[in-house]
């Protein structure tokens, strides 16, 4: 990590962060879409790769008015962590609903850490009076936490349901 000095430095590294984040976040996206058979859930993670690749421009935008490249950007240690979590979700050996509650198991936890780290660089851009960052980063924030909401909606109206009733019941005799 890069000398840290002030909350420019701090914001920069937060930036580049969710950035690498957002990169990461798109491939596993892509497979999350292939691997539910959830229509709704199918269609949340196609529209959010979508959202996503939205996302990664705004955070491009930004980095173009500081004047800064996003060529050399350090990896995302804690989204590929959530991701190295995930992946041993894709290789489970289940199917249907059951795979269905543990890919929005794993997507829910990748949103968490995304609402955080846009909470985050949203703050420290307005402490530093960066407006523009500010409404480009609450747009990706809202859409975050709208994106969770659809999840557990998701999640709630029928996954976990269907899940209980095709899953093997367990403990009973």
């Amino acid at each position: 990590m890069k000398k840290i000095n002030s909350v420019d430095d701090i914001f920069l590294h937060e930036l580049k962060d969710v950035y690498s984040a957002e990169k990461q976040l798109t491939r596993t996206l892509q497979k999350m879409a292939k691997l539910a058979s959830d229509e709704k859930l199918t269609e949340g993670f196609k529209k959010h790769l979508e959202q996503t690749k939205e996302q990664i421009a705004r955070l491009e935008k930004i980095f173009q008015t500081m004047k800064v490249s996003t060529s050399r950007v350090q990896k995302c240690k804690g989204m590929e962590g959530i991701i190295a979590e995930g992946e041993e979700t894709l290789q489970a050996e289940v199917e249907g609903s059951i795979k269905d509650v543990l890919l929005i198991s794993a997507a829910q936890r990748a949103e968490h850490y995304e609402i955080a780290a846009y909470g985050t660089v949203r703050t420290l851009a307005e402490q530093l009076g960066n407006k523009d960052a500010v409404k480009l980063l609450q747009q990706t924030l809202d859409e975050e936490i709208e994106m969770d909401k659809q999840l557990t909606a998701v999640a709630t109206g029928s996954v976990n349901q269907r899940a209980q009733n095709t899953g093997p019941a367990e403990g009973k005799k």
